[in-house]
C-alpha cells in the first residue's frame, strides 16, 4: 500500500484481531531516516532499535540520522543514497534496521500477531537486505508482486540458514547481473539461524500461479490474486494494449479462480472485495479470504497524511471521486491507479510545474553503458538527463516522480528551495468511492477496527487471516 500507508499501526490493530497485518516495505529506509531527522516523537524507533540483536549496527543507524533537536520546518531531509548493484554499508544497515524496526512495532513482542511485509519486485537491488531485516524481527509472511518473483523463495531458505542469498536483476541493453547479501558478512560475525517466512507471490493470472507453483527457487506458500481494480501498480492488460483513456481490461484479464484453486496452495483476492457478499464469494470461490487495501488506506490508523485522507473522504461522500488507471504515470511502464485530487500531481497544472528531480531512486533499472560498465537511469527524473544516459525521450513523457510523491502522501515531503514541499500523489482502488460506508453517525473518519466489523461481524476471534491488508 503506497509508501508507509500500511504502517506498523495499522498492521498491528489488524494483527490483532487475529488477521493478517501487513507493513509495507517499499521506500522504509527513507520513512525511518526522515522519522529519526525529526527527532523520533516519543522515542518509538529507537526504543525498538534497542531490540534489534546486533546493537553496534543499531546504534550507528541512530548516529548516522537521528537529532536529537529535530528538523527546522523548511529544512530539508538529508537524502539516503540510492542502491546500486554495490550499496555502501550505511545504507544496508539502514535499510535491514528499518525493515526490522517496522515489522518489530507492528508484532510488539507478541508471536501470536501474524505479521508480513509487502515488496515490491520491481524495486529488486534491495530486497535481501530488507528481507534479512524483517526476517530478523520474525515476519510470518512475505508478500511480492509487480513483477514474477521466482528467485524469493530461495533467497529465504538462504537467509534462514544464514547463508549468503544472490539474485540476478535485469540490465538494458547487456546481461543479467547477480548480487549477493551475506548475512554474516553483514553481521560481521556468523549469522544466526531465522524462523523462514511464507512466502504469497501477488499475481493475475491462472498462468503465473501454474508457473511459480513449479519454477520458482523453492516453495510457493500462496497467492494473492489481485484484480483489475485494485489500487497500486496494476499489471498491463493481456494482449495488444489499448485504450479508452484508461487501459481497456477484458475478459482475459479476469483470473481464473477455478484453476488458481486447483494449483493447491492458499490464495487471497484483492481488488474490491472488502464487504462481507465478497469476502463469501472468494471463499466459496476457494479462496482462504481477502487482502484488503483501500479501505484501510484511509482509516485513522493508516500512514496517510491526514489532510489527504480528509479530503478522499469527503470527495467520496460528495460522490465526486474518481480513480484513474494512468498508463504512463509510473516510470515502471505498469499502469498505476491514481487518484484525482486537487492539489497533487493528479492535477496537470501542478504536475507541470514541478521541477523533474531523481534524488531518491527506487523505481531507476539499470542499463549497460558504452564502455559497458552499468548505469541507472529513471524515465522520471529530468528529461536531459535521461536522454543523456541513452534513454528514450517519449519513454519521459507523462511520467511522475512516484517515490517524492508516495512519501510526499504519508506526510513525508522533501522540502526543496524556495519553500516548496513535494507534492503529493495518491493511489487507490477503484472501490474507494465505496469508503463511506465506513462512517457511523455522520462521522467525518473511521477506524481499522470499523472495517474489519464490516466484514466479520462483531470483533470477537475469527479465523486467521481470514482478511489481510497490504
Amino acid at each position: 500500500m503506497g509508501i508507509a500507508i500500511s504502517n506498523w499501526r495499522l498492521a498491528r490493530t489488524v494483527a490483532e484481531k487475529g488477521q493478517l497485518g501487513v507493513v509495507s516495505g517499499t521506500a522504509i529506509d527513507s520513512v525511518h531516516s526522515r522519522i529519526l531527522q525529526d527527532g523520533d516523537e516519543g522515542g518509538l524507533l529507537r526504543n525498538v532499535y534497542k531490540k534489534f540483536p546486533f546493537q553496534e549496527i543499531a546504534q550507528r543507524v541512530i548516529d548516522r540520522w537521528f537529532s536529537p533537536t529535530g528538523r527546522a520546518e523548511d529544512a530539508p531531509y538529508r537524502p539516503i543514497p540510492s542502491f546500486t548493484d554495490k550499496p555502501n554499508k550505511g545504507l544496508l544497515e539502514l535499510t535491514v534496521m528499518s525493515c526490522f524496526g517496522e515489522v518489530a512495532l507492528a508484532k510488539e513482542e507478541n508471536p501470536d500477531r501474524q505479521i508480513g511485509i509487502n515488496l515490491l519486485d520491481k524495486v529488486r537491488i534491495p530486497q535481501m537486505p530488507s528481507l534479512y531485516g524483517a526476517m530478523l524481527a520474525g515476519v510470518d509472511y512475505i508478500l511480492m508482486g509487480a513483477g514474477i518473483p521466482r528467485h524469493v523463495p530461495g533467497v529465504l531458505d538462504k537467509l534462514a540458514e544464514g547463508q549468503p542469498a544472490t539474485m540476478k536483476f535485469e540490465v538494458e541493453g547487456g546481461e543479467e547481473q547477480e548480487i549477493t547479501f551475506d548475512p554474516s558478512e553483514f553481521l560481521g560475525q556468523p549469522a544466526p539461524k531465522l524462523k523462514r517466512p511464507k512466502f504469497l507471490a501477488i499475481i493475475t493470472s491462472a498462468t503465473l500461479a501454474i508457473s511459480l507453483a513449479k519454477k520458482a527457487s523453492g516453495k510457493v506458500d500462496g497467492f494473492v490474486v489481485e484484480t483489475a481494480i485494485a489500487g497500486g501498480h496494476n499489471a498491463p492488460p493481456r494482449g495488444p494494449m489499448q485504450f479508452d483513456g484508461q487501459p481497456i481490461y477484458g475478459p482475459r484479464d479476469v483470473p481464473e479462480l477455478e484453476k488458481i484453486a486447483a494449483v493447491g496452495l492458499p490464495f487471497w483476492i484483492a481488488g474490491g472485495y472488502a464487504t462481507a457478499e465478497k469476502l463469501a464469494e472468494a471463499k466459496a470461490a476457494g479462496a482462504v479470504g481477502v487482502q484488503i487495501g483501500t479501505a484501510f488506506a484511509c482509516c485513522r490508523e493508516s500512514g496517510m497524511a491526514p489532510s489527504l485522507r480528509q479530503k478522499l473522504i469527503n470527495l467520496a461522500k460528495a460522490h465526486a471521486i474518481r480513480v484513474f488507471t494512468d498508463p504512463f504515470a509510473s516510470p515502471t511502464g505498469f499502469p498505476f491507479k491514481i487518484t484525482q485530487v486537487e492539489g497533487t500531481l493528479s492535477d496537470k497544472a501542478v504536475y507541470e510545474s514541478r521541477k523533474r528531480i531523481c534524488d531518491l531512486g527506487y523505481l531507476r533499472h539499470a542499463y549497460k553503458r558504452a564502455d559497458g560498465s552499468l548505469g541507472f537511469r529513471c524515465a522520471s527524473e529530468p528529461v536531459e538527463d535521461y536522454v543523456r544516459k541513452g534513454g528514450k525521450v517519449e519513454d519521459t513523457e507523462k511520467r511522475m516522480c512516484l517515490c517524492n510523491g508516495l512519501l510526499a502522501a504519508a506526510g513525508f515531503g522533501q522540502h526543496r528551495k524556495g519553500g516548496i514541499v513535494e507534492t503529493m500523489v495518491s493511489t487507490a482502488g477503484d472501490s474507494l468511492f465505496d469508503i463511506v460506508r465506513f462512517l457511523k453517525d455522520g462521522a467525518d473518519s473511521y477506524s481499522a477496527l470499523d472495517v474489519l466489523e464490516s466484514l466479520l461481524g462483531p470483533l470477537v476471534h475469527q479465523e486467521q487471516t481470514a482478511a489481510t491488508v497490504a
